[in-house]
């Protein structure tokens, strides 16, 4: 969030100035801030700075209350969701009682889910083959599939061809959102115990390494990281499986890949940025059920990317539209949100927006890096589903149906498990090898295969444009049967070149109609944050951001958030892949480039549990 100059301490001043200085003085001031003796303390958080060190924290009960459960799941998106559901639906069916509680740092189920989506329903009239009774918010299905290759001025019209990744026919444009919260009634209905509003903090172990369970974060803290006289500590919840399903990119899931070395035989998750919007329109440009996809402008051929612009069925004149961009980017001076709003004024967009208003504005992570990327997903008390480990269908752009398709086999999975009268298992917390098993045997390891190489393969010469006379040539013929399998380049920061081998990019002035500034935009969003609340983001080295970011790449934090939230609050992270995050942070920012397309090779930053997600519930 933006604060007022007068209000930064001094040292936000001089980075804020910094920023400013012109490109052939950024190593001077590199190297009058790596001069100095000492770094300024910015970080306050207690993973860095423990509480049993901090006087402050004396005499503060730090004892939590402990829930047991059956089964404990992390995060109430689709594919936890689904698990939840199918567990108490094979629950009631065979008469045994489990108990399944569902933890969700949303206020409300759905209030943190991203929409504008279309649904492949396969797995969702699968866990709801009633859905219609039940009155399930699927309200328009795809009357129109479009796709086109824009230049700066014109649109090329690309026919989607019967079999290819693009085709919707069947599919329906969702709020998914909506359709969350629908689910979420659906599981509590079922006796799911459902407690939103409470963030997974901690994963908790028995002391033979198996997973105990979660615990949810602490609250009544300021700004330093001093206890308010308001602090009360997280709640524990032990399970004999607990399920994460945090979305990409989770914090809590980076810690198991660490502990169960569960990346050791997939390739580095590559991730992308998508930016959405959600429009009411004039009646007379409102076509229910068109879905429009393109790649091009505003994109160059080496910069991964796309767009979408979905018109919904909803009682009136609804389209959802947005822009995703690949994070492996090279140019640090490239914005996200920047790209996104000058695509908007392209001659086959701006007419269909033309005499309408905006009303939400969002961004979030996602998965790009597919099957090559997939990691390990069981371990002793526990297992990964949905968007944590990545099961996105990249040209594809769906990842709803694979996450509900993993939610459910994950539940179908534990149940066999809890209820086998001759259960037997090494550790104390379950560990279900079964589930990988049945995910590799379904239609999602099938898919997630038969695209495999579409991604990697923009990598070439062509970029973009190779990768499409790939998915032409290979796919449409071979179905993804080609007997090989391409390689992604890398992490994403990896990709990211130098400040002084680029070009600065001159976006042009938004003109308050049909594109916009960053700060009315992150108005629209539904993010808010006390002034004494700690910063969702933790430096884990405070003089990462300009010796390094600074210095070498000119800052690209102030370009890569779509919220605007690093340079301005001075919370200056490194960008790092390998960056520690928390879902209760800003996704739009921090998942953008927790993916992030930079620089370092060491872990400096984290996110806290605290602020509300840069989400828009639509």
């Amino acid at each position: 969030m933006l604060v007022p100059l007068a209000k930064l301490s001094c040292l936000a001043y001089q980075c804020f100035h910094a920023l400013k200085i012109k490109k052939n003085y950024l190593p001077l001031c590199a190297t009058r801030w790596s001069s100095t003796s000492t770094v300024p303390r910015i970080t306050t958080h207690y993973t860095i700075y423990p509480r049993d060190k901090d006087k402050r924290w004396e005499g503060v009960n730090m004892e939590r209350f402990a829930e047991e459960a059956d089964v404990v799941i992390v995060g109430a998106g689709p594919a936890g969701l689904s698990a939840a559901v199918r567990l108490k639906q094979l629950a009631v069916a065979h008469e045994k009682d489990i108990r399944v509680c569902l933890v969700e740092k949303a206020a409300q189920i759905g209030a943190h889910t991203l929409s504008g989506a279309c649904l492949d329903p396969g797995a969702f009239k699968e866990l709801f083959p009633d859905w219609k009774e039940k009155g399930a918010p699927l309200n328009t299905p795809v009357t129109e599939d479009r796709f086109g290759i824009l230049t700066e001025k014109y649109r090329i019209p690309v026919p989607i061809l019967p079999g290819l990744p693009m085709n919707n026919h069947g599919n329906y444009i969702v709020r998914l959102g909506h359709l969350v919260s629908w689910m979420g009634e659906q599981a509590e209905a079922l006796g799911v115990e459902v407690y939103p509003g409470y963030a997974a903090a901690e994963v908790l172990f028995h002391d033979d390494g198996s997973v105990k369970g979660i615990a949810t974060n602490d609250v009544g803290i300021q700004k330093d990281g001093a206890p308010k006289a308001t602090f009360e500590r997280g709640l524990e919840l032990h399970a004999k499986v607990t399920i994460f399903a945090e979305g990409c990119h989770g914090h809590l899931a980076k810690q198991l890949y660490k502990k169960f070395d569960l990346r050791a035989n997939c390739e580095p998750q590559t991730y992308g940025i998508g930016l959405k919007e959600l429009w009411v329109i004039d009646e007379k440009n409102w076509k229910p059920g068109r879905v429009d996809h393109t790649v091009g402008w505003p994109l160059d051929r080496h910069t991964y990317g796309g767009s979408f612009l979905y018109h919904l069925n909803e009682g009136e004149p609804l389209v959802a539209l947005g822009l995703v961009v690949g994070l492996d980017y090279q140019n640090p001076y490239l914005s996200p949100f920047r790209e996104f709003q000058r695509w908007k004024h392209h001659p086959s967009i701006r007419p269909t927006l033309e005499g309408g208003k905006r009303i939400a504005y969002g961004a979030r992570a996602l998965n790009e890096g597919g099957f090559q990327s997939i990691p390990k997903l069981t371990f002793p008390g526990g297992l990964l589903i949905g968007c944590s480990p990545g099961f996105m269908n990249v040209p594809k752009i769906k990842g709803t149906h694979t996450a509900m398709k993993s939610g459910i086999l994950a539940a179908e999975s534990i149940f066999n498990q809890l209820t086998s009268e001759n259960l037997q298992s090494k550790t104390i917390g379950l560990h279900v090898t079964e589930y990988e098993d049945n995910l590799k045997n379904s239609w999602v390891w099938k898919e997630l295969y038969s695209v495999r190489n579409i991604r990697p393969s923009c990598h070439g010469v062509l970029g973009v444009y190779g990768g499409m006379i790939y998915t032409g040539i290979f796919y449409w013929i071979l179905r993804g049967m080609e007997p090989w399998t391409l390689k992604h380049k890398g992490s994403d920061f990896e990709r990211l070149k130098p400040a002084k081998d680029c070009t600065p990019i001159e976006y042009p002035k938004p003109d308050g109609q049909i594109s916009f500034d960053l700060l009315s935009s992150v108005a629209l969003s539904g993010t808010n944050h006390e002034h004494d609340q700690p910063a969702h983001l933790t430096l884990r080295d405070d003089s990462i951001p300009v010796n390094r970011n600074l210095s070498i790449y000119d800052g690209p934090e102030q370009r890569f958030c779509p919220a605007g939230v690093y340079w301005g609050s001075w919370n200056l992270s490194p960008v790092n892949e390998r960056m520690t995050v928390n879902k209760g942070g800003l996704r739009g920012c921090v998942e953008l480039k927790h993916s992030v397309s930079s620089t370092l090779d060491s872990e400096t930053t984290q996110l806290n549990t605290a602020v509300p997600p840069f989400i828009m519930y639509m």
